[in-house]
């Protein structure tokens, strides 16, 4: 039986009528959003539309209390603030988190902003550059003039950084333009391609001031808006702690995919441009541990028992199921260059959205309504029914019904693909 009718009940909460312009296709993507105010700020690889998530919100009957546990760069609760309701996020990676908390701070005063941007301006004139603190990575996507320019910027900030949100915005004014400077390609996802080369990159001191300015704009608007301000913790979302118990009655989120997707490594230019790192061998003990993992990355070979993972109770309701599948990604992986572990990345991914599932039991109320922007994944041409499986084990923990809403197809441009399943990506709607 398709799963929509298995599983997919009555509303919990009656819906007004939909906004039709909304494009469902666009909706899962963060493209849209870099025509916004604030959400322009900074492109996160992963995201989905905020009109979207307005459009979700104003479709609700009654008070809203909105959670995301993850937040990434506050989409869901940068709407929230803009239609008027409270909003609470959680974010696990602690320069996504940093960025996202910039950006929440777009309701601030304008003028502090400007009067820290001059104290930035001041503090450059007085700087000498030192190039050789940098590593090869920063060394390989900049010239010396572009690496010199921004190298003064990013010491001034350091110079009048303080806690304030200024401060903050003005960290996020340089780190958001580095992608604009490089001389290296920069992929439609988050990683750098220091190999390709852009033909004309922006001026960095240019491009810094010009983007002050979009920052000042967008925060002049804010002035006008009124409601509460979004509360974001740097958490993890298996826990959920410091989230108010029961207090949400809607979630709406994107958590990772199980997709192989380095979410750590994503940010390695900006971490190493800010020094935070030194090299991607950082990344582990800066990030990867902190998150959920969706990535071979998290899980080196005998890092992790298959069985012990596999026999926790969260895993019950799809035991069979995704036992079967890793044993058949560890016997394909024995043919592969590359020999991935996506066996165990598969059985930890949803140990951990099981766990997800149950802290997102007791900070909802009941009933309520959550969406996960999800898509499923074929690793090494091996099908993983991802919507299906988080489906259930979100009723394992104690939901009520499941269904799920197509928006794009994915992985149709490779024509090397193996699976015979299409890929898909959608709303997945949890009920109860």
């Amino acid at each position: 039986m398709p799963m929509a009718a298995r599983q997919t009940q009555t509303l919990l909460f009656p819906l007004a009528d939909a906004d039709t312009s909304i494009s469902l296709a666009t909706s899962s993507t963060f493209v849209p959003n870099m025509g916004l105010p604030v959400h322009r700020w900074f492109r996160y690889s992963a995201g989905f539309s905020a009109d979207w998530v307005e459009s979700v919100i104003n479709s609700m009957s009654g008070p809203v209390k909105l959670f995301d546990p993850f937040a990434g760069s506050a989409t869901t609760l940068l709407a929230a603030e803009s239609v008027g309701v409270e909003g609470w996020g959680l974010e696990a990676h602690p320069f996504v988190y940093r960025v996202a908390r910039a950006k929440l701070s777009w309701r601030s005063d304008p003028q502090d902003y400007l009067r820290k941007l001059e104290q930035l301006n001041r503090a450059a004139n007085r700087i000498a550059p030192d190039l050789s603190v940098y590593p090869s990575l920063i060394r390989r996507c900049y010239g010396d003039e572009a690496l010199t320019q921004l190298d003064v910027l990013r010491q001034a900030y350091e110079a009048v950084r303080d806690e304030s949100p200024a401060s903050e915005l003005l960290w996020l004014t340089l780190v958001a333009i580095l992608r604009r400077v490089s001389t290296a390609g920069t992929a439609q996802w988050q990683y750098i391609l220091p190999k390709k080369q852009k033909r004309a990159p922006a001026d960095a001191t240019v491009a810094f001031q010009e983007f002050a300015r979009v920052i000042h704009c967008d925060m002049q608007r804010g002035q006008a808006v009124t409601g509460p301000r979004a509360h974001l913790l740097l958490g993890d979302a298996r826990t959920c702690n410091g989230i108010p118990q029961h207090s949400a009655n809607l979630v709406i989120t994107s958590p990772p995919y199980p997709n192989n997707y380095d979410y750590a490594d994503a940010t390695r230019l900006e971490m190493s441009f800010m020094r935070e790192i030194s090299g991607w061998g950082d990344l582990q003990e800066a990030v990867r541990k902190y998150l959920v993992c969706s990535c071979s990355q998290h899980v080196p070979e005998n890092s992790v028992d298959l069985s012990a993972v596999l026999q926790t109770p969260e895993l019950s309701p799809i035991r069979d199921e995704i036992k079967d599948v890793c044993e058949q990604l560890a016997e394909v992986r024995e043919s592969k260059g590359g020999r991935k572990t996506y066996h165990l990345m598969i059985a930890r991914y949803f140990r951990d959205l099981a766990q997800t599932w149950k802290a997102l039991r007791s900070v909802c109320t009941s009933p309520s309504r959550i969406c996960f922007v999800i898509g499923d994944s074929a690793p090494y041409g091996v099908y993983v029914p991802v919507i299906p499986w988080l489906g259930r084990l979100a009723i394992s923990a104690g939901f009520k019904s499941f269904s799920f809403e197509k928006t794009r197809d994915r992985n149709v441009k490779w024509k090397n693909r193996k699976h015979r399943v299409p890929l898909q990506e959608g709303h997945l709607w949890i009920e109860g």
